[in-house]
């Protein structure tokens, strides 16, 4: 199973309130481990432009392109990475995830975003989802999160509080149908 470039959906009950409602954009999967990014909860009270200030990132674009800031995890929050579409490519800093979708966690996407030759589409995030060898497996298999493809227009849509149920409704699932209980047959 490798899960690169698909969307994590949380179920309800899964424990952890930190991911109720979460649908995550997964960077990499493999034997080793995984990494994704929260797509669909902003960052209280930060903005790109406030972000580009704090950076010393100058912007001679006034104003500055309003791209979302999330919370990406809960792991090392004041890293920041930028999930972005796959039209840009930073000379060897990203990852190209798959034909639509790239990951940049260096500076230099900033600056490009900054001058207004960036990616067409992005979302920035600060910290991010992982997961130990074998950990997501079995989250999966407890009944923890439902996967889906991604798309470009759920994953950079900004309509976040609207992105849990969207992503469910991929699957043709009705989130009022859904238990925080499981079950086995």
């Amino acid at each position: 199973m490798n899960l690169s470039g698909k969307l994590l959906i949380a179920m309800p009950g899964m424990g952890d309130p930190r991911f109720e409602h979460s649908v995550i954009f997964m960077c990499a999967h493999s034997d080793d481990g995984a990494m994704g990014l929260i797509v669909n909860k902003l960052a209280p009270g930060l903005t790109f432009g406030k972000l580009l200030k704090q950076l010393n990132i100058p912007a001679p674009h006034d104003p500055v392109r309003d791209i979302p800031v999330h919370f990406g995890g809960p792991v090392e929050q004041v890293r920041g990475f930028v999930l972005h579409s796959a039209d840009y490519d930073g000379e060897g800093s990203t990852l190209h995830v798959d034909d639509h979708f790239g990951m940049t966690a260096t500076l230099d996407v900033l600056q490009a975003i900054a001058r207004g030759d960036g990616p067409q589409l992005s979302i920035l995030a600060l910290g991010y989802a992982g997961w130990g060898p074998g950990q997501l497996e079995e989250e999966i298999l407890g009944n923890g999160w439902l996967t889906c493809d991604a798309s470009p227009d759920l994953v950079f849509s900004g309509q976040d509080e609207m992105k849990w149920t969207r992503a469910l409704g991929t699957l043709g699932v009705d989130p009022i149908l859904l238990s925080s209980t499981a079950g086995r047959a």
